[in-house]
């Protein structure tokens, strides 16, 4: 047994502790065999888990998925802690230095100053010592996902002015780079490259119209999902599998499923 104390009710310094002695000798064999980037994937998942939580304004399950996000920050801190590289109290100490040095209008000289996203990102461009547009791009997460990053690339280049007028102008090169994707099909060569012009085009008429790229391709998935669903009940109502239509056939259940269902 471990020396752990059951309670009816525990504290964050519990759950520190609980996590320490998890990847402790003696605790859990499989804790103690991970390192940053075995539970990295974890991680990632628990974020996204947490996002549906607070989407769905789940009580429940956003305490839930939050505890599993802070225990994969906890899991991250302790194998620091044991290499002997930082603790906890160091991500605390950085995080609350980070937060006091952007905020100079409530803990600096800058009181009564206007505070807005312009002045948010000068304060983080003069943290990191980024002094060019260019240094701003590149420290972009590449971890995020494509279509965020894209946006946010977008974003940082329209500070500097490099963004179109309007959403036409985003459409047109849409249309450009599509075109471009037909001739290198035909050519058989560079369509990996043009397509991901395509989809970097299309972020772009995204960025343009103020939607959410990762937001709204999400709704376009379940608007799928809906229409398929609906294409294969039509399938079984005819007394026939869906795989065994034809794609013109298989078309023209699309069509009709597209008539009764729609993206809210």
């Amino acid at each position: 047994m471990v020396d752990f104390i059951r309670k009816s009710q525990y504290t964050f310094e519990d759950f520190v502790s609980l996590i320490h002695l998890l990847r402790s000798p003696g605790g859990c064999p499989w804790d103690r065999e991970q390192d940053h980037l075995s539970i990295r994937r974890n991680f990632i998942e628990e974020v996204y888990e947490c996002c549906e939580a607070l989407d769905t304004d789940d009580e429940v399950l956003m305490r839930e998925e939050l505890g599993d996000v802070l225990m994969q920050v906890l899991f991250h801190a302790d194998i620091e802690r044991d290499r002997g590289r930082f603790t906890l109290d160091d991500i605390c100490d950085h995080a609350c230095k980070k937060l006091i040095f952007r905020h100079p209008n409530l803990f600096g000289d800058e009181t009564g100053m206007i505070w807005d996203e312009k002045a948010w990102e000068t304060m983080k461009a003069l943290e990191k010592g980024q002094t060019t547009h260019a240094q701003t791009l590149d420290a972009v997460a590449r971890s995020l996902p494509a279509t965020w990053r894209a946006e946010k690339l977008m974003k940082k280049a329209a500070k500097a002015g490099f963004v179109w007028p309007d959403a036409e102008g985003a459409l047109q090169k849409l249309e450009e780079e599509i075109a471009e994707l037909r001739e290198a099909l035909a050519a058989g060569k560079g369509v990996k490259e043009e397509m991901g012009d395509v989809l970097f085009a299309a972020v772009c008429a995204a960025f343009m119209t103020q939607a959410d790229p990762e937001e709204v391709l999400h709704g376009t998935c379940e608007k799928f999902i809906k229409r398929f669903a609906a294409m294969e009940q039509s399938a079984v109502a005819q007394g026939r599998s869906l795989d065994a239509y034809t794609p013109a056939e298989q078309l023209s259940l699309w069509e009709d499923a597209k008539a009764d269902t729609h993206w809210e």
